[in-house]
């Protein structure tokens, strides 16, 4: 259920130290997510989908990514068009749709799509646990890191559990209708699931502290950037530069 399905390539996007992918998804998604040029959003889609190439992902499973963020997104595409003033486009009863509703509900597509794309190459292309070791590194918080690597850790344990609980109410012939008794059993089961993971979250803690956890996880590894790491780091900061220099400067349009 929890495969790393992106991190077992040996492109030369997975040899990349998991620091230089970390700094440089952060740079570049926060850039894209405040561009409101074209001109800079278009060289934006071309990095992601060059990084794509790149990394060699299998592409269909990259677009089923791409189907879940739109699917959200096109929510907004039923809203958005017919909630902005500005120039009508078309007519759909007592709504009516503007040019700049539509522009702004095609950007924010846009940013989304460019964003997954560059976060399924360069993120999802670390092992876990090394993306746990590479945030540590980065300074973030150690109680962070912590969170993140235990809940990966341990979500395959609450979905067993889970599919426990339904099997149960199964052979006591539990059928889900529309009826108060269905919300009620699912309400049920859901407070039955939280009671059971905090539950084994205090085993867990308790397990550790008995084994003398003091807090933190201790990394054995000695990383050190490479020449590639570096030189590649830089060409994709100049990238990044470039597209930032396009949405806030007007040296080219």
């Amino acid at each position: 259920m929890f495969d790393e399905d992106f991190a077992n390539e040996k492109s030369v996007i997975h040899r990349l130290d998991p620091r230089v992918k970390i700094v440089i998804a952060a740079a570049f998604s926060s850039v894209i997510s405040v561009s409101s040029r074209w001109i800079a959003l278009a060289p934006g889609l071309v990095f992601s989908v060059s990084l794509v190439l790149i990394s060699g992902l299998p592409i269909r499973k990259v677009c089923l990514r791409l189907v879940v963020v739109n699917s959200l997104i096109l929510f907004l595409w039923f809203f958005l068009p017919f909630s902005l003033k500005g120039t009508p486009c078309f007519t759909i009863g007592p709504f009516t749709a503007t040019k700049e509703g539509m522009l702004y509900v095609l950007l924010l597509t846009l940013r989304s799509n460019i964003i997954v794309l560059a976060l399924v190459s360069l993120v999802s292309t670390i092992p876990i646990f090394a993306l746990g070791r590479a945030m540590g590194r980065l300074c973030v918080p150690n109680k962070i890191v912590q969170l993140f690597l235990f809940t990966y850790r341990y979500l395959h344990v609450i979905h067993l559990e889970y599919l426990r609980l339904v099997n149960a109410l199964k052979i006591r012939g539990f059928r889900p209708t529309t009826s108060m008794h269905t919300y009620k059993t699912y309400a049920y089961l859901f407070g039955m699931l939280l009671v059971k993971s905090y539950d084994r979250s205090e085993r867990v803690r308790k397990a550790m502290l008995c084994r003398g956890f003091k807090g933190k996880f201790y990394d054995m590894t000695r990383p050190s950037l490479r020449t590639f790491d570096l030189v590649t780091m830089l060409l994709m900061c100049v990238a990044v530069v470039g597209i930032a220099l396009l949405q806030w400067t007007r040296f080219i349009y």
